[in-house]
């Protein structure tokens, strides 16, 4: 490894130890909403780790194709320090204020689409709603007695029919109405009886 790369990878690994700082504090302040769930904790935290691990190797690899020595890991840790002593807290005034920001932002958002698309398409189906029952209620209140007066002639039919049919039709129905009826009179019979049980 010549002096030059030696030199980029030392500068590499410094950087990569202020982005791992700020990527930490990113994670802590996110870490916030899970870390009473304990084993999702664990499993973010580790899940955080390993990617960081990924991401810095990946740079590592791009500069020296990955080859790990001493100063490599001492870098890295000074980079983390400086961010540490320097630019930690200033990091997280910034970072509070984009996370507010963005959430302003989502929620400027969220209150538009809910007033301007959600409000008014909830609305116009409520007044189509509304228009639709009235029209059919006023369409039944008109129908009603025209329904009333063609019933008329088929009552008169039914009746005309019923008069003609034979005696053994007759007797054969009121046998068969009052079967029905005693049908139901046992049905009525038999609820009430296990109604008076459970009471």
């Amino acid at each position: 490894m010549t002096l030059h790369v030696q030199f980029i990878t030392m500068l590499t690994m410094i950087a990569g130890g202020i982005y791992l700082g700020m990527a930490r504090d990113t994670y802590l302040y996110f870490a916030s909403h899970w870390v009473n769930y304990r084993w999702l904790n664990y499993v973010m935290e580790i899940l955080f780790w390993v990617s960081q691990t990924l991401i810095l190797y990946t740079l590592l690899f791009l500069v020296n194709f990955g080859e790990l020595r001493l100063y490599i890991f001492l870098a890295c840790l000074l980079g983390f320090a400086t961010y540490q002593a320097l630019v930690a807290s200033l990091y997280k005034r910034i970072l509070a204020k984009i996370i507010r920001l963005v959430v302003a932002i989502f929620n400027f958002i969220g209150l538009f689409i809910k007033w301007f698309f959600i409000k008014p398409i909830v609305f116009l189906l409520s007044l189509c709603l509304a228009i639709i029952g009235m029209v059919v209620q006023i369409v039944t209140f008109l129908l009603k007695p025209l329904f009333k007066m063609l019933l008329v002639p088929v009552k008169w039919l039914m009746k005309h029919i019923y008069s003609l049919l034979p005696q053994r039709i007759f007797k054969y129905l009121h046998k068969k109405a009052g079967f029905y009826s005693k049908i139901e009179y046992i049905y009525i019979k038999a609820r009430d009886f296990f109604v008076r049980r459970r009471k």
